[in-house]
């Protein structure tokens, strides 16, 4: 026979939601690692893009149309980086619907980075559009 007390129907229900809200909020942070990924390839494929047609361009060849580095550029890291934010919002509503059960810490570290690579990818957007870099 078992020394230990059972539990009642009121604590297997609480301890089962807890691990349902901390199982949910795993599956999020894995969504918004994907999108941060896919964002992140988008971006720095966009920006090496950019600066592979930008040096043929300068070495002389000719290119189809002048803003054609420009244009690529801006296509795949706008792409990117509006993908990261899109990934961002989403994680962020998910996240205040879970901590309507139970309270869940603002700053987990894939927020974190998806927050670093939206100002990332908004930075490598802008320079593109003024030629910064």
């Amino acid at each position: 026979m078992s020394t230990t007390p059972e539990k009642t129907a009121n604590e297997l229900a609480t301890e089962r939601t807890d691990l349902a809200v901390a199982r949910t909020l795993m599956a999020a942070d894995r969504s918004l690692m994907a999108w941060i990924r896919t964002a992140l390839s988008m971006i720095s494929f966009g920006f090496t893009i950019y600066k592979l047609l930008e040096s043929f361009q300068e070495k002389g060849v000719t290119l189809r149309t002048f803003n054609s580095p420009r244009n690529m550029g801006l296509f795949l890291t706008g792409l990117g980086t509006a993908s990261i934010i899109m990934g961002t919002i989403e994680y962020w509503q998910r996240r205040k619907d879970l901590g309507r059960a139970e309270p869940i810490p603002l700053w987990r570290p894939s927020f974190v980075i998806a927050l670093i690579m939206s100002v990332t990818g908004l930075f490598l957007f802008v320079s593109i559009i003024s030629k910064l870099l």
